[in-house]
């Protein structure tokens, strides 16, 4: 039997091309871990509502809301229920990474369960103080801090072992203060804990930078760092880093997107090009300024790399500051 070398090649090249496309979503989706209005709800938001500015996606996507434990319910679900389903992205926050590493998702369970695809946007930790407060600088308040850390109340809006919880303990540790030892005052909310800020109550703040515009043009608070790599564009422009001035203290508030661990290559591939396209698209930048977040244009296997390294970095803060073994 002879073979048609041209037919072949003609069959061959038709089989790559169907394999370049061979994912396309039917029914688009994106799982909020929470319920409507809030952090999750605002981050498919930008994938659901950005997509479509950007001209990405052929078929509307639906928001669905899955509430409980900051995530947990829905990566047991996906996990569970729907590990190869390439329609459905997950939204998470740096909250359920830490959560991840604390093992509240359970303990079968980890940051490997998961396809890391893209990132929604960024905020960063900042560090505050009362306007009035004797400190212009953060050398200024660790210097004082380390003299006699008792002296000392830091508050914020969660508990023990929290994003703020994090942010306070990694600002002690870098200023050579064992973090067991901290202060620490847990409110609802970040409204509460400015509102001890404001009342003395506490001396200092460990919030969000995105939060602070507000406070910053009314004169209320004095933001000492910003806890971010480097320093941030337009009204935070001013501001230094806390490594800048010489203290280890970052923290970077992540939100973004995760599919089932047994999605096919050809459907993650499919959404990691989505979101490379949407960080060259102006609608979808919109998007991200909109729901009060940075630019972080980071997807595909080098996000995949990012989380999972993230979360073996929080696991290692928790597991020092003793709150796993």
């Amino acid at each position: 039997m002879k073979l048609n070398m041209g037919a072949l090649m003609l069959t061959g090249g038709l089989t790559l091309a169907m394999n370049a496309v061979a994912f396309e979503p039917s029914k688009p989706e994106c799982i909020a871990p929470a319920k409507p209005g809030g952090g999750f709800d605002l981050t498919c938001r930008i994938v659901s509502n950005g997509f479509a500015d950007a001209g990405l996606l052929k078929a509307p996507m639906a928001v669905t809301f899955m509430p409980g434990g900051v995530g947990a319910v829905a990566y047991n679900h996906i996990n569970g229920v729907r590990p190869d389903d390439g329609n459905a992205l997950v939204a998470f926050s740096s909250g359920s990474l830490l959560n991840i590493a604390q093992g509240k998702f359970g303990k079968d369970l980890d940051e490997n369960d998961a396809r890391w695809v893209g990132a929604a946007g960024v905020d960063y930790g900042a560090i505050m103080v009362k306007a009035d407060a004797p400190w212009n600088t953060l050398q200024e308040l660790v210097a004082d801090i380390k003299k006699d850390p008792t002296k000392f109340v830091v508050g914020a809006g969660g508990g023990v072992g929290s994003q703020d919880w994090m942010k306070a303990a990694i600002l002690m540790k870098s200023s050579a203060v064992d973090p067991k030892s901290m202060r620490y005052v847990a409110y609802e909310g970040g409204g509460e804990a400015l509102a001890a800020l404001m009342g003395g109550h506490i001396q200092v703040y460990p919030g969000d930078a995105g939060e602070m515009q507000g406070q910053l043009e009314a004169g209320k608070v004095r933001v000492l760092a910003i806890m971010s790599p480097e320093r941030l564009d337009g009204e935070f422009a001013a501001i230094p880093t806390a490594t800048e001035q010489g203290i280890d203290a970052q923290w970077t508030i992540l939100r973004g997107f995760y599919l089932g661990p047994k999605v096919s290559d050809e459907a993650y591939q499919y959404w990691a090009s989505e979101f490379g396209k949407a960080y060259e698209s102006e609608a979808f930048l919109a998007a991200v300024a909109d729901k009060g977040l940075m630019p972080f244009k980071m997807q595909g296997p080098e996000f995949d790399s990012y989380v999972r390294e993230r979360v073996g970095y929080m696991r290692a803060l928790a597991r020092e500051a003793g709150l796993i073994e």
